[in-house]
């Protein structure tokens, strides 16, 4: 069994896997380290990948390093992956957006595939049929902008993005949440439709933290999962067992 570790901006995601199945997911914050010791207690694992878009927390550093099994650093531009990674700047992708394609590749059947994971920032990553990835959009996530106008515009309060969100809002609160969150929903909704008319068949993964109601005709091309992240971790962890399996055999 392997174990993925996908730590966040705002908290860290454990997940088991079966093979290429999840059977078991955990979520923790920085003051919660006891429950990687429960979880890792539950399952017979025999590796794990971590990823990580921030520094991995001292605590969990030293329970990955007394962990009894290995556990492998994803490092973009570096750790050996199943596509072709054509960013510009490979070292500077976020390890996340990197396992997010992978993930998307191997999900959608080698199909064009479009992930957009809504958290602390929005991201847009694009991989094709081939395998090839070319890149994507950041932008901030519905929180960061929420905080933003209080921030940056002193008579404006911050907002909850939770709450009525009304087609024009009747008070400040809602006029500032209303235009955060439909403003999101209308950007993801116009990437999505602009990509769609570039690659017929394109598949579209949606992740992270924030639920939104888009509004697309072609709802069936559109699969909510949060999964997809550390399904991509573990396509990654199984390449390098397979590389590493390789190597050690061409010398028998």
């Amino acid at each position: 069994m392997n174990l993925t570790i996908d730590i966040g901006n705002t908290c860290t995601k454990l997940v088991a896997f079966d093979g290429d199945e999840p059977v078991g997911e955990m979520r923790m914050d920085d003051g919660e380290l006891h429950k990687f010791d429960g979880f890792c207690a539950g399952y017979p694992f025999e590796r794990g990948i971590c990823s990580s878009v921030v520094d991995v927390p001292e605590g969990l550093r030293r329970r990955l390093e007394a962990a009894p099994f290995p556990v492998m650093r994803l490092v973009s531009g570096v750790t050996p992956v199943p596509v072709n990674n054509r960013y510009a700047t490979p070292l500077t992708l976020g390890t996340d957006r990197l396992a997010a394609v992978v993930g998307a590749h191997f999900k959608s059947g080698g199909r064009d595939a479009l992930v957009i994971d809504v958290g602390t920032c929005i991201t847009f990553d694009f991989i094709t049929a081939a395998g090839d990835y070319l890149g994507g959009n950041i932008s901030p996530g519905p929180t960061m902008r929420l905080k933003a106008l209080g921030a940056f515009a002193g008579a404006l309060p911050v907002v909850d993005r939770k709450g009525d969100t009304p087609p024009m809002g009747y008070s400040t609160e809602t006029a500032i949440r209303s235009g955060v969150m439909r403003g999101v929903t209308y950007e993801i909704e116009s990437y999505i439709r602009d990509f769609i008319l570039k690659c017929p068949g394109l598949f579209v993964y949606l992740t992270g933290g924030v639920q939104l109601d888009l509004h697309i005709p072609e709802k069936k091309c559109i699969f909510a999962d949060n999964f997809i992240v550390p399904y991509g971790l573990n396509r990654i962890l199984l390449y390098n067992e397979e590389i590493a399996f390789n190597e050690k055999n061409s010398y028998l």
